[in-house]
């Protein structure tokens, strides 16, 4: 249920990717111990009021946080001290960052050469963009995964981080795969992700019909070869279709919705593809004769694929949503309840552990430290210099 059980990892990351990739580590099994700078923590704790915001708490369950000001000397004597008790190192900054803090590959295998190093960029360790700030959107625009979804000149931006995820996950695998082939050779790895590549390959397809036609992939080519369709309805409310490549989907759509004749008029797929732009058109004036749930419930007998298009706010209510158990409440002894979001993996049937919410600055700092062969008068002298905060209110 927690195959990475007794993996110990120290998480130096901040805003998405590296906590991301982090928190999936956590909630496999890992012990996850986030190492902050003192006062305002990983910046992503400020981006609303106070030090705990959503954004903050959406990457960073299942993690213990150590207060530790790494970039000075007694900071770095106590990260030596911890390291050869780590399994992984994870950090996300430009290139050089590291080594001047003495967080890169060569400074940690020296001291424990079985650790997995991750280095997360925005452009690669090297090359023209390399030294770059890089951000989500940076990461969407340069690597053609925008293009696909930009119709207008909107300047604003829909969706979540995509570049951010991806590229977390990537990170994640590639540290999994290190921790794995640890277990035959000994030694740790060296693992390299940054922002482009990663998004680059969530965009593997258009990407490749280019490779392989040398032409232009239009916007809604993919959307056209696998009959994907968005559908506003009476109320305001949509409706997403997948019909993908098997006819009988496209013959249960024409019979559900009431236009049996389109099965002779657009017979194969092909057909259909040729016609995406003037089925798209027709698919919306029907669709828009009838509320949601009007609609659902005469999709549903006839088995195509399909579901409502649920804002957030719906999600909770949704009967699948409730029967997987998603969401669930998780207690903090300061900020109470935490709702969140359960691990998407299970093994053997199970998720595993009880979930850790999203820790406090410095929340865990003195037991860490304590683990890790701290005597109580030490901690207490670091943290007078300033070396180490401990959040007394929690530890």
């Amino acid at each position: 249920m927690d195959p990475l059980a007794g993996i110990r990892v120290l998480d130096f990351g901040s805003f998405i990717t590296a906590p991301y990739a982090a928190m999936m580590l956590a909630e496999l099994g890992a012990d996850v111990i986030k190492v902050e700078r003192p006062s305002a923590g990983d910046p992503f704790r400020g981006f609303a009021d106070g030090r705990y915001s959503p954004q903050f708490q959406a990457h960073n369950r299942h993690k213990r946080s150590l207060v530790l000001d790494y970039a000075g000397d007694a900071g770095r004597a106590v990260l030596r001290r911890m390291l050869p008790a780590v399994d992984v190192v994870l950090i996300n900054t430009r290139p050089g960052v590291a080594a001047r803090i003495g967080l890169d590959y060569e400074s940690v295998r020296a001291i424990n050469g079985r650790i997995v190093h991750c280095s997360i960029t925005g452009f690669g360790e090297s090359g023209p963009y390399a030294m770059r700030p890089a951000f989500d959107n940076v990461g969407q625009a340069l690597s053609g995964w925008m293009s696909r979804f930009r119709t207008n000149d909107d300047a604003r931006v829909v969706g979540p981080a995509v570049s951010d995820a991806a590229t977390g996950m990537h990170a994640a695998m590639g540290m999994i795969a290190a921790l794995y082939r640890r277990t035959v050779t000994g030694q740790g790895a060296q693992v390299e992700v940054n922002m482009i590549e990663s998004t680059i390959a969530l965009g593997v397809e258009p990407l490749t019909q280019h490779l392989a036609t040398g032409g232009e992939v239009p916007v809604f080519q993919r959307a056209a070869m696998s009959q994907a369709y968005t559908l506003a309805c009476a109320d305001g409310k949509r409706i997403g279709l997948h019909l993908s490549s098997p006819d009988k989907f496209w013959r249960e759509l024409c019979t559900a919705i009431g236009r049996p004749e389109w099965i002779a008029d657009y017979p194969t797929r092909m057909d259909r593809v040729r016609a995406y732009e003037d089925l798209a058109g027709k698919l919306a004036d029907v669709f828009k004769t009838r509320p949601r749930d009007e609609w659902v419930s005469l999709l549903q007998p006839h088995d195509v694929p399909f579901a409502p298009e649920l804002s957030m706010q719906e999600l909770q209510d949704d009967p699948q949503v409730r029967h997987l158990d998603v969401l669930h409440e998780l207690q903090h002894p300061r900020y109470g309840t935490v709702r969140s979001i359960r691990r998407p993996v299970r093994i053997d049937g199970q998720r595993g552990q009880q979930v850790r919410p999203p820790p406090d600055l410095g929340e865990h700092s003195a037991q860490v430290l304590t683990e890790m062969g701290f005597q109580s008068e030490e901690i207490a002298a670091l943290a007078r210099s300033g070396v180490v905060a401990v959040n007394e209110g929690n530890d």
